[in-house]
């Protein structure tokens, strides 16, 4: 498994305090499945859960939303799983058959995750849909729609000093 942490591009977690956008990074005993992201999200204090983004080796990226005891979770990739510890741990999550050979690379769990942050699930589709963008750029975009774009590019190096 720690070959497959250190093919994590990042993993970040945001949430509300006192109304205002917080980031931070979430260290590696928290990325080894989903449940232990989402136990390292609940450590964080939030208005409205906190959102934990992970993106692996631009291939693929996961998006995990705690809120009390639940836990919500979007896969950009299910055939991610194949080859992916994370992404298989997600599938498992989501109780879903693992991907078949020959399965398109299709997003898998819950589009509706951020919706009541600001982002309908069909601009979230489309962005998991476009092609031309890698998984940082698509939750680049993410964060911006949901109000910390400008903290999110800052944790991954998007903008300079």
């Amino acid at each position: 498994m720690s070959d497959q942490i250190d093919a994590i591009d990042f993993a970040l977690a945001a949430y509300r305090e006192d109304g205002e956008w917080q980031v931070a990074e979430i260290t590696d005993p928290f990325l080894e499945d989903v449940d232990a992201l989402a136990g390292g999200l609940r450590r964080f204090p939030a208005d409205g859960g906190a959102v934990g983004m992970v993106a692996v080796d631009e291939d693929f990226f996961i998006v995990v939303r705690v809120t009390g005891a639940r836990t919500r979770l979007l896969l950009s990739d299910i055939t991610a799983a194949d080859e992916w510890e994370l992404a298989a741990s997600a599938v498992e999550h989501l109780v879903l058959p693992m991907p078949e050979e020959d399965d398109d690379p299709v997003p898998a769990g819950d589009l509706e995750i951020v919706a009541d942050l600001g982002m309908a699930p069909a601009d979230l589709a489309a962005l998991i849909d476009d092609e031309e963008l890698f998984p940082d750029e698509v939750l680049s975009d993410v964060a911006r729609r949901l109000g910390f774009g400008a903290l999110f590019d800052d944790a991954v190096g998007f903008t300079s000093a």
